[in-house]
């Protein structure tokens, strides 16, 4: 077997691949022996049909078959020896399948690159420190004031925060549009989960029934929408406005809070406050390294494997919207939106495995098994729940990775010059971790 490799653009190579026609005889033998054993035709006793008979009869459909097994043979076998990382499926194309002539054909693939890690002394990244003010406290307890307290009906007009049950029918030129009606549909005025100017045309309205006219944002996620003017009738049937919940037990409870006044109340929203803000500092941290490396190592990712994560990406933004590929459209979410993120997310990956081995990092089971009793207690019945995790190879894999990640910024923390940036809490909500 000769192996040629030639680079193409970036990553793609084209290996071409010939197979000495040896190996050819050799199984084209082989097959007519057998089917020499079985063969029936007119005129020949069974074991007795001459080669060339057999041969004018299926020889086309044994050197297809033969054609095919050296393929799928000689492939692995040229990328492994030549130490080639596919990135991608090959495309092939068989220059060569004369019988008589070595068997020679081209794979086009792509690669995934070879890289070595960098570590500037130049850059930098940013170490987080979460400043928590008084007024965060106080903001916080008004939010799950509100959060656990209950809407009651009033009769006034609607105002900004107030909640509003309406049904909607919504048109486009006089058509109706997908997505475009509800009944009993209940909207908290100014949470902008809704277009631009809805839930402003409905501030200062009594329930009665109206039109409003509003227009799809410029960067709206289905396309055939974007940009597009449209009427909606509204039928505002209620106007409620929320009665805080109380500070009391019954709160406590719901908030799986051990707490029995006031006092122990905000000391443990306080707690709470204080952990969560541990977990932002450290993945904002840990996001600042990541994109110091990304800086630092200019590297080509395989468009394959790129276009294989937004894909996944999609997917997952259309199942949390409780759509399909099926039903949704290319119009909903169109791939392309995920292409920038997706590129981020392969060379990462990329980046993680190779310094992985760079710092010779691994995972011990008793890591594993000190993961899995943290885990547990987060469970009324931690015994039932350790038991049960043995068998999930998947859950336990993302532990594995988990861990792994965990190691790895250690090191690079260790490796890598910080600054420390101070933010305000009020500030996360503005930030995308």
């Amino acid at each position: 077997m000769k192996v040629k490799i030639k680079k193409l653009k970036d990553l793609e190579r084209k290996i071409t691949i010939s197979v000495d026609v040896s190996e050819y005889d050799v199984k084209f033998d082989s097959k007519i022996k057998n089917i020499k054993t079985k063969a029936k035709i007119d005129g020949f006793r069974k074991g007795n049909v001459p080669n060339d008979v057999l041969e004018q009869r299926y020889g086309q459909s044994i050197h297809a078959e033969i054609v095919n097994e050296l393929i799928q043979e000689s492939y692995p076998k040229a990328i492994s020896e030549n130490k080639i990382r596919p990135a991608s499926s090959p495309k092939v194309t068989i220059d060569s399948e004369d019988p008589k002539q070595p068997l020679t054909y081209s794979a086009t693939i792509e690669v995934f690159p070879e890289i070595k890690p960098k570590f500037s002394r130049w850059t930098s990244y940013e170490e987080f420190n979460i400043e928590i003010e008084d007024n965060d406290i106080d903001l916080a307890i008004a939010d799950i004031l509100k959060r656990y307290g209950e809407w009651k009906d009033v009769a006034r007009e609607a105002q900004l925060d107030d909640q509003v049950i309406i049904d909607f029918l919504g048109k486009i030129d006089g058509e109706e549009f997908e997505g475009n009606a509800a009944k009993d549909f209940k909207l908290i005025l100014g949470s902008k989960s809704m277009i631009p100017g809805f839930e402003d045309s409905l501030i200062g309205k009594k329930p009665s029934k109206f039109k409003i006219d509003c227009k799809f944002p410029d960067d709206y996620f289905k396309k055939d929408l974007a940009g597009v003017d449209a009427e909606f009738e509204i039928d505002l049937k209620t106007v409620q406005e929320i009665t805080e919940a109380k500070v009391d037990k019954d709160l406590f409870e719901k908030l799986q809070m051990d707490a029995k006044d006031q006092s122990e109340f905000t000391e443990e929203i306080t707690k709470r406050m204080k952990n969560e803000v541990s977990v932002q500092e450290k993945d904002l941290t840990k996001e600042s390294i990541y994109e110091t490396l990304l800086k630092t190592n200019s590297f080509k990712a395989p468009s394959s494997t790129i276009n294989e994560q937004a894909d996944l990406m999609r997917k997952d933004a259309l199942m949390r919207m409780g759509h399909t590929e099926e039903n949704a459209g290319d119009d909903l979410f169109p791939i392309d939106t995920f292409m920038e993120k997706a590129e981020k997310r392969v060379k990462l990956d990329l980046l993680f495995a190779e310094m992985i081995k760079y710092f010779e990092i691994t995972i011990k089971k008793e890591q594993i098994d000190n993961f899995i009793e943290d885990e547990s207690k987060r469970y009324k019945d931690p015994e039932q729940y350790k038991k049960w995790i043995v068998g999930q190879q998947q859950q336990l894999e993302q532990f594995r990775m988990v861990i792994l990640e965990e190691q790895l910024v250690e090191k690079l923390e260790n490796v890598l010059k910080s600054k420390k940036k101070m933010i305000k809490f009020s500030e996360l909500a503005n930030r995308q971790v």
